[in-house]
């Protein structure tokens, strides 16, 4: 799955991201609206991870759900 399947699937994927960060709101989802970049600030955000952790993160949940 690549970004582009997420982003036009976006509603369908919040399900799956709010389980992997909880902390995330409905409107945490809702701003970034399907866009990598701004999903990962909302993680860094949250957690209080560098950008580069948020990433990572953000890749693995890619590969789990490929």
């Amino acid at each position: 799955m690549n970004w582009d399947t997420v982003k036009g699937n976006w509603k369908q994927m919040t399900g799956k991201i709010k389980e992997e960060w909880g902390d995330l709101t409905d409107d945490d989802l809702t701003e970034a609206a399907g866009e990598r970049d701004q999903l990962v600030g909302k993680i860094q955000a949250k957690y209080g991870v560098a950008k580069d952790e948020a990433e990572k993160q953000v890749d693995n949940f890619m590969a789990k759900h490929n």
